[in-house]
């Protein structure tokens, strides 16, 4: 089971707020409806971020 950081899973948190609030956007501009783009954008900004996060699965 690959293991991810606490800074990923803080930052997959922050998404998820966001996404409650109505307030997270994908990268075209328009609003995030499902939990599931959350956490990817989530997981994708702890990447960038240089976070422990297992690779994409392909």
């Amino acid at each position: 089971m690959a293991k991810y950081s606490e800074k990923a899973g803080e930052k997959v948190q922050a998404a998820l707020h966001e996404q409650k609030e109505g307030k997270l956007k994908t990268g075209t501009g328009k609003k995030v409806t499902s939990k599931k783009q959350a956490v990817a954008i989530g997981l994708s900004e702890a990447r960038k971020a240089g976070a422990n996060v297992p690779e994409k699965k392909k």
